[in-house]
């Protein structure tokens, strides 16, 4: 009897019942036949148990990361790929034949290949609402696309600026408006990043990472105002299966 060797391969990070990740993966395994693998879910309440879990789990072949742990998981990791380095986060971890982990990017990839079908040639500057591991990866995209960006964070920084500095000139400047906080997610789908929505124009797009609810408050009033619109759910998609390729290579 050929004993089958399993796959396993899940998700890292903190209150992630409603992940996408595993319905993804689970539906794909089984449309797409692949009955020698399996998707997780690994909740932790720190990174420190990040550890614990990989002494736990010396049969996983991959991970994806999210929310919290981005940017935290980075010292656990054995090696980076060049873009990954660059862009200072991680959401994607290939558990290599010699037990080492080396971690990658896709945010970025699903991001750009996401929302290059929308620019126009007036879209020449976004604003990046959010400073956390996701925003990493957009502005690594943005940077790709050739399109300059500002950050835009509750408290300004070095390479930021507060909420209260946005108004009508600042959406004349700036015709792209991503939402990379996590404000609005499902269950909390009455929040939005408190931005002056009336300055929105058919001019502009308006970018949630966010995919549940597929239509958030933040991108409900851009639309309100004649503003394309796009959720995070093909991105997601993108950088999934951009995964998958690096786990298989």
């Amino acid at each position: 009897m050929i004993e089958v060797t399993r796959k396993r391969f899940g998700l890292l990070g903190r209150n992630i019942s409603y992940s996408f990740s595993k319905g993804y993966f689970t539906e794909k395994f089984s449309n797409e036949h692949f009955t020698d693998c399996s998707y997780e879910n690994f909740d932790i309440p720190e990174i420190n148990f990040f550890t614990e879990l990989r002494k736990n789990n010396t049969d996983l072949s991959g991970l994806n990361v999210t929310i919290p742990y981005k940017e935290t998981v980075i010292p656990f990791l054995d090696k980076l790929s060049k873009n990954a380095s660059q862009i200072g986060a991680v959401n994607t971890i290939k558990f290599t034949k010699k037990g080492k982990l080396k971690g990658y990017n896709t945010d970025y990839y699903g991001f750009k290949k996401s929302l290059e079908p929308l620019l126009q040639s007036h879209h020449k500057k976004a604003l990046i609402l959010g400073t956390g591991g996701a925003s990493k990866g957009v502005a690594f995209a943005l940077d790709q696309l050739k399109i300059a960006y500002t950050f835009v964070s509750r408290e300004a920084k070095d390479n930021s600026i507060d909420y209260n500095r946005i108004n009508a000139t600042t959406f004349d400047n700036y015709q792209i408006i991503i939402n990379c906080t996590p404000v609005g997610t499902s269950p909390n789908i009455d929040l939005f990043p408190l931005i002056p929505y009336e300055y929105f124009t058919d001019k502009h797009i308006a970018y949630d990472l966010i995919y549940n609810p597929a239509e958030t408050q933040f991108l409900k009033k851009a639309k309100a105002q004649g503003a394309q619109i796009k959720n995070g759910l093909d991105m997601l998609i993108f950088q999934a299966e951009k995964a998958w390729k690096i786990w298989n290579k």
